[in-house]
């Protein structure tokens, strides 16, 4: 195929290779962004803007030099290079000084910091658009480390400056390839000026006129080259609507394909399973509780499969609802598992279960990785013949020699920690078995909306009593005066935890280092006292004696790593100290704090840190650069002090960290979204879910005429995972 030929028979849907320019090495380190055809192009988002509409003279700046310092806004100005020279300060500093002229005048730019690289970038006679706010210094109008483009006569007004101008993500692959952000623009304005026409609407009229929203190909335009802001702001309500609402709509026609074709267990009964354990039960179940566990039991006693979301903060009382689902479905006839993420949790349930359950006629396993063959053979036999009606575990329970004989519920716990498929095989082992998820700590709403748009949704709001914590952010030169604490309150019969962080990235030096520290407080700190250690490289055993010894009282110190975040209630414990607390993340904190507060003692949390962060904020930055990890680590653990609310606490993570870290980066199969930011587009979201669910309600299949653009569209992105044709 020639060149001529190529270019005329270019479309949207074109390899990115024929571009003109771009060829096979561009066009691969184009792919490893997710640029594959000319549409990617299209979509390939800025990652901010720049406004350059306001291009000044140096001659007006000089001339009205009070206005422009009054107003302190930024302004372009656009020249030539013709000096550049190393200043010093009269402190010895160095200073890079550039100096452009525009034919009115000359104007200064200079640099402070990493001088040597851009002393590099400009020669003179360049051609630059330099873009800041004019400051005075040293008696010259100035502009200090400015952002520049360079320019070439053709385009010195034109995509690069004298607008608002979009700044592009690019890799150091791309950059070495001469794709930065000016060479993005000049190929993302090439298609939009020779392709933007063919760019088909993908939402109806009555969709676009119903929330104001701008044709796609005008905001695909706008998002790039906006002529004002007001044409910014619609592109992108348009285009972040648009990735909202075909989500919703996917998850819409997901949950009506589960309500209408398939078939499930119908549940008929509530037997003595449930009724026994209701009248042995240690406490009062809350009112939130019952109303949760009706809503599960209306899922069970139905032909139709549950997928149910059970959501409830840190020790509101989900995993009792959770075993009284179980009771019903082996009152039942069917057996139920119960999956946890790590083995240290799977064995902290599965001792849950067996003291609750100790009097009732109802076999509970446990199976998990790291248990001796014999064992294992045993248990899977047990299975596999339905001997085993309640089984916990973990990843183990999808391995292929596990066989149910009847699987009826499944039960994922902290659904964040396991992938898609996963999930997807322990289903797999029954056939078409109700599912129950929980969360370790409530998930916001929107982020709920998005993960789980095809569940419903469960929330236990309300707690089986007020926990009594106070929280107290402390420097670690205050260490001491927490041991004093400790050991008074040791001595009036109290047990304490410290925990250290065991992180990923550093796990063996982190292992070691609480290893130490547990020596430490043993022999030095707490003699005098008995100190446990636990920690997840453990044998499973060892860590049920050490946890069984804390229990009771033999052990009044546990010193641990996170190991403890989840699962364990020990009354008795009240006094919680989390060392370097400004490297744990924020659901991580208030999991851990849950373990205190479960009797009626007053406890007390205390979040170490060190020492140099304990006064940083935010607020004490001059540039947005400067809010860096210390400072928004500090800032997390002064939000756990100021809350106990798991929902506020989910919320603030998610604005924190938004929504791929808020799961940490294992999540598998996250949405990961181009415009839309599901912590700042709640209000969108939800007016995208309601439109969703309401047309799928309407017109399930999408036949209706006036739904032909979205019908199109929607099999286009999701024809794999729906099918259409099921609706009669």
């Amino acid at each position: 195929m020639s060149k001529q030929e190529k270019k005329s028979t270019l479309t949207l849907e074109t390899d990115i290779r024929y571009l003109k320019g771009i060829g096979e090495k561009r066009s691969q380190a184009l792919r490893d962004v997710g640029v594959e055809k000319l549409i990617d192009l299209l979509y390939y988002a800025p990652i901010k803007y720049i406004d350059r509409s306001t291009v000044v003279s140096v001659a007006r700046l000089k001339r009205n030099w009070w206005e422009f310092s009054y107003k302190s806004s930024a302004v372009t100005f656009i020249g030539r290079v013709v000096d550049k020279k190393i200043l010093v300060s009269s402190s010895g500093k160095e200073i890079l000084e550039i100096v452009i002229d525009d034919g009115t005048g000359k104007l200064s730019c200079t640099w402070f910091n990493k001088i040597e690289y851009f002393k590099r970038q400009f020669d003179i006679g360049d051609l630059v658009a330099v873009f800041g706010k004019p400051v005075t210094f040293k008696g010259k109008i100035n502009l200090v480390h400015p952002e520049f483009d360079f320019l070439t006569e053709a385009d010195s007004i034109n995509i690069h400056t004298g607008r608002i101008v979009p700044v592009y993500p690019s890799t150091s692959k791309l950059k070495s390839l001469g794709l930065n952000t000016l060479k993005l623009r000049e190929m993302i304005s090439e298609v939009i000026n020779n392709y933007i026409d063919y760019v088909e609407e993908t939402l109806p009229e009555k969709i676009l006129a119903k929330y104001n929203l701008v044709p796609l190909n005008l905001a695909i335009k706008s998002i790039h080259f906006p002529e004002t802001h007001i044409d910014l702001q619609l592109a992108l309500k348009r285009l972040k609507f648009e990735e909202l609402f075909f989500l919703q709509l996917l998850l819409a026609r997901k949950h009506y394909e589960l309500k209408h074709f398939e078939k499930g267990i119908s549940f008929k009964k509530i037997g003595d399973l449930v009724h026994g354990f209701s009248k042995i039960l240690p406490f009062k179940l809350t009112e939130a509780q019952r109303r949760v566990i009706r809503e599960i039991w209306n899922d069970m006693k139905s032909d139709r499969p549950m997928n149910r979301l059970l959501q409830g903060d840190v020790g509101s009382g989900k995993t009792i609802v959770a075993l009284i689902a179980m009771l019903i479905a082996v009152d039942n006839g069917y057996q139920s598992a119960f999956m946890a993420p790590t083995e240290i949790l799977a064995e902290q349930h599965y001792a849950t279960f067996l003291s609750l359950l100790d009097s009732l006629p109802v076999k509970v396993r446990l199976l998990t990785g790291s248990m001796k063959p014999k064992e294992k053979k045993e248990i899977l036999n047990e299975i596999e013949n339905g001997e085993a009606q309640i089984i916990i575990g973990t990843h183990a329970l999808i391995q292929e020699r596990v066989n149910f004989k009847n699987l009826g519920l499944v039960v994922i716990d902290e659904q964040h920690r396991f992938g898609v498929m996963q999930r997807a095989s322990l289903i797999e082992k029954g056939y078409n078995p109700d599912v129950l998820i929980m969360t370790a700590t409530p998930i916001p709403r929107t982020l709920a909306f998005t993960l789980y748009g095809d569940f419903d949704v469960s929330i236990i709001d309300e707690m089986p009593k007020k926990r009594k914590v106070k929280t107290e952010v402390l420097p670690d030169t205050e260490r001491e005066r927490v041991y004093e604490f400790i050991r008074a309150k040791l001595k009036e019969g109290h047990q304490a935890y410290i925990v250290y962080p065991l992180i990923e990235e550093s796990e063996k030096l982190d292992l070691e280092s609480a290893i130490e520290n547990y020596i430490r407080l043993k022999n030095e700190v707490f003699p005098e006292f008995s100190v446990g250690l636990i920690h997840g490289k453990m044998p499973g055993t060892e860590r049920q004696e050490i946890m069984l010894a804390f229990k009771e009282g033999k052990i009044q110190i546990l010193v641990a790593t996170t190991v403890i975040e989840v699962g364990i209630d020990i009354p008795n414990a009240t006094i919680m100290v989390i060392e370097n607390a400004e490297r744990f993340g924020l659901a991580q904190l208030h999991q851990l704090r849950g373990r205190i507060g479960r009797g009626e003692k007053q406890s007390y949390c205390f979040l170490i840190v060190k020492s140099n962060l304990i006064r940083k904020t935010s607020n004490d930055a001059l540039f947005e650069y400067e809010v860096n990890d210390e400072v928004k680590a500090i800032e997390r653990v002064k939000i756990i002090a100021s809350t106990m609310d798991g929902f506020k606490i989910a919320e603030k993570d998610l604005e924190l960290r938004g929504p791929g870290e808020f799961f940490g980066t294992k999540q598998s199969g996250f949405i990961k979204f181009k415009f839309a930011d599901i912590s700042k587009d709640r209000e969108l979201l939800e007016l995208a879910r309601s439109e969703a669910f309401a047309i799928i309600k309407e017109d399930p299949d999408l036949s209706k005429p006036e739904h032909s653009k979205l019908r199109k569209e929607f099999l286009k992105r999701y024809s794999d995972s729906v099918n259409l044709a099921k609706v009669s």
